[in-house]
């Protein structure tokens, strides 16, 4: 239990940004969970909103234990590997499953998996992303690269950042797409007004996003598209695809929850990897076929 007395600096200020200002231990989400959760007092009465305003000498008194320190563990989870050698291992990731631990997702994630399946990964990104050199979110599934050892996460990761290992997409988009193909090009980052969700943002502050699109088939009511990462920004695809205004068919995030469907997230799949061997040098190229609720989707639809 700590207490702390507001000075002059903190007067109006929202209590959760009072409280991360001193105790740096804690992450401001962090903080807001405890505050909801009935664990911090103004003036020795409770207070659940984060967004409480506070005054110079108020008393603010809390028990906040630092969040839980992230760790992964070797877990027992069935995957699908697509390819594996001393180097690489290339995994088709279901929908539904987190690339590595992170708060709230502690366990079954796909770096849980490999700890137990995978007797060596790269040790770059540290414990806790072991092996991880790219990501997909959770509710896409489809081909991710993983490294080995640190020699293949650097090569990977420089394939990445100059644009020569390619990443392909399939996703179903509402309403027609009136262009074949064609380019969105932006800056993105994190949307003020909702902190889960990325946006388009000035070149200043954003990070600079590019993806190639084409049509593969049109439906009533929805469109079939390629989509190809030329950056890996967060969300990518989702936020281009909502920036064409034709969000991605299931994404709650970006589309809202108006879907015909029973789908778990969204339709857009990692169908297509294309690497050269960071040892061997050869060029390699994997596919993965779209999972059955998909083409359940597809072929619920007529073509036009």
């Amino acid at each position: 239990m700590s207490n702390f007395i507001v000075d002059d600096k903190f007067n109006n200020e929202r209590l959760d940004i009072f409280l991360q200002q001193v105790d740096d231990k804690n992450t401001r989400s962090h903080i807001k969970n405890k505050i909801t959760e009935g664990k911090v007092s103004v003036n020795g009465k409770s207070v659940i909103k984060a967004g409480y305003k506070l005054s110079s000498g108020d008393e603010v008194i809390f028990e906040i234990a630092p969040p839980k320190k992230l760790e992964a563990v070797a877990e027992n989870i069935t995957l699908d590997i697509v390819y594996e050698d001393e180097d690489i291992v290339v995994i088709n990731k279901p929908q539904g499953m987190v690339v590595h631990p992170s708060v709230g997702n502690y366990t079954g994630t796909l770096v849980n998996a490999l700890l137990y399946k995978i007797d060596n990964l790269s040790g770059i990104n540290g414990v806790v992303r072991p092996g991880i050199v790219h990501r997909l979110d959770k509710d896409t599934s489809g081909l991710i690269v993983i490294a080995k050892n640190d020699k293949s996460h650097v090569v990977l990761s420089k394939q990445i950042a100059e644009k020569t290992c390619k990443r392909e997409y399939v996703a179903l988009i509402d309403g027609r797409l009136k262009q074949s193909n064609g380019v969105v090009e932006n800056y993105l980052g994190r949307d003020p007004k909702n902190r889960l969700r990325q946006t388009v943002i000035s070149s200043d502050r954003g990070r600079y996003a590019k993806t190639l699109f084409f049509v593969e088939k049109y439906y009533e009511g929805y469109t079939l598209v390629r989509f190809e990462l030329y950056t890996g920004r967060t969300h990518q695809i989702r936020v281009h695809a909502k920036e064409l205004h034709h969000p991605v068919v299931g994404d709650r995030l970006y589309n809202g929850n108006k879907c015909r469907f029973n789908l778990e997230g969204q339709l857009l799949h990692a169908r297509k990897l294309t690497l050269v061997h960071p040892t061997t040098g050869k060029e390699m190229i994997f596919e993965a076929p779209l999972p059955d609720y998909f083409v359940k989707v597809l072929s619920s639809l007529k073509e036009v």
